[in-house]
């Protein structure tokens, strides 16, 4: 059965002063799919999936989601839809429940619903993580515990497409494949579809359905 297409981008160039990294790059992600980027270091990967995600501004090229191109969602409304995890992410004051409830009060987020206490602790568990965990204080967690936290923050609102840009970086093995887990059970559950960049060829060949590699 044919699975619906979710992100295409067509004709996309990055180019960073006189040094062009991709150039007529055609993409597209349909329904389950986990694509994993694969290029050498400095080839924009990184960069790739902030353009996606309307973090950077496109040199060229165009994209749409669900047929549809950015004007018609909306800045902030594509940003939900196609939601980019940085490497390093950042945490605000307050505890990792704090974190993950503050979100729910903008705009874009209240017609999701709302902050759901049991979702995220079958989350954690599957985590290897017990409730006690919305307790941390979240400016004093560890590298791969605000990993964790990231990773909850945006799976809560069950984005179309999600951007993962190194997710299990300052993970161990055991959490890192838990992680792995999770994604799968979560984009086998919906019509959705994520991009993986990892330094794990290992993690890249495990979790993706299928590979990119970035050419000049």
């Amino acid at each position: 059965m044919d699975r619906p297409l979710l992100l295409s981008a067509v004709g996309l160039q990055r180019q960073l002063g006189d040094r062009l990294l991709w150039s007529q790059l055609d993409l597209e992600l349909t329904a389950g799919d986990r694509l994993g980027l694969v290029a050498p270091s400095g080839a924009g990967k990184t960069l790739l999936l902030r353009t996606l995600a309307l973090l950077d501004p496109p040199q060229a090229g165009r994209f749409s989601l669900l047929g549809r191109p950015p004007a018609a969602w909306g800045l902030p409304r594509w940003r939900a839809m196609v939601a980019y995890l940085a490497q390093r992410p950042v945490a605000g004051g307050g505890t990792v429940e704090t974190n993950l409830c503050t979100p729910w009060r903008f705009r874009e987020r209240r017609r999701q619903g709302g902050w759901s206490y049991e979702r995220i602790t079958v989350w954690l568990a599957a985590l290897g993580r017990d409730p006690s965990f919305l307790t941390y204080d979240a400016e004093r967690l560890s590298g791969g515990e605000l990993q964790l936290l990231a990773l909850l923050r945006v799976l809560q609102f069950d984005p179309t497409v999600l951007l993962l840009d190194e997710p299990t970086a300052s993970l161990d093995g055991a959490t890192s494949a838990a992680v792995e887990a999770l994604l799968i059970g979560w984009i086998a559950a919906g019509s959705r579809a994520c991009m993986l960049i990892s330094h794990d060829g290992e993690q890249i060949q495990r979790f993706s359905t299928r590979t990119l590699e970035l050419q000049r």
